[in-house]
């Protein structure tokens, strides 16, 4: 269940005043929701085989459950009054356990905190290696067949879920956990101006193989170039990044 954050963190509040335009972005959202609805519906349905076959290797692989539950930071528009723009939320995000039971998160913060500072050296030091994505590769965590869910970006199936239910969108920018926003700049908090989505420009654009605050700057031009259009052409491009596993875990 979304829980609201405190209304000092709303993001982009602007008054209500009658536009031409408020039509057009109005058609806009809710078309997206239409789609959203409609893709998501029709692929839980068409992965149910898949998502039975990846279940079964999970417990044949490593004791613990199929799914994991996170809670991770997401924003939806709101609109109260003459006052409209973006809140951000937290919710439970569904993923297939890709890690092992009970996994110690500590490294992962560790990396999360440098790879938002640009820390090379610290970043290379976690890594025990010279870094070629900015993705953390040496990771004890993750489990054989988690390895390759991830590369595969098939440990993301389950957010179809999110999307139903109204959480996430089939685009838009990643939802982060709460201890790397915790870390974020002020601007970053910008990202927060679309509702997160499994997919989005970062993911088909470049991935793992950018900064972090080029990734945040693709997140923030999408939510400023939002429209049905650039949508379905990131929908597009997303599975041919899936199957090449480009600048994949």
């Amino acid at each position: 269940m979304s829980t609201e954050m405190e209304p000092k963190h709303l993001s982009t509040a602007k008054p209500l005043r009658w536009n031409p335009l408020f039509l057009e972005i109005g058609l806009y959202y809710f078309t997206k929701r239409l789609l959203d609805i409609l893709i998501a519906g029709v692929a839980i349905l068409i992965t149910l085989p898949l998502t039975i076959i990846i279940a079964i290797l999970i417990k044949l692989d490593s004791p613990g459950p199929v799914f994991f539950i996170q809670e991770r930071v997401g924003a939806k528009r709101f609109s109260r009054g003459k006052v409209t723009g973006w809140q951000r939320t937290t919710f439970r995000c569904l993923k297939f356990r890709t890690m092992v039971r009970n996994a110690d998160s500590q490294l992962h913060k560790s990396y999360v905190e440098a790879f938002i500072n640009n820390n090379q050296e610290r970043m290379v030091e976690l890594q025990g290696r010279e870094i070629t994505t900015r993705k953390l590769v040496k990771d004890y965590r993750i489990t054989r067949v988690g390895k390759y869910l991830r590369e595969l970006s098939l440990d993301e199936l389950p957010q179809f879920i999110n999307v139903l239910k109204g959480e996430m969108s089939v685009v838009g920018p990643r939802p982060p956990i709460p201890y790397e926003v915790d870390c974020y700049k002020s601007w970053h908090l910008q990202r927060f101006k679309a509702k997160p989505g499994i997919t989005g420009m970062w993911q088909v654009s470049a991935r793992s193989s950018v900064d972090f605050d080029d990734m945040v700057r693709l997140d923030i031009d999408y939510a400023e170039q939002h429209s049905i259009w650039l949508d379905l052409k990131i929908m597009a491009l997303t599975p041919w990044v899936m199957i090449s596993g480009k600048g994949a875990l």
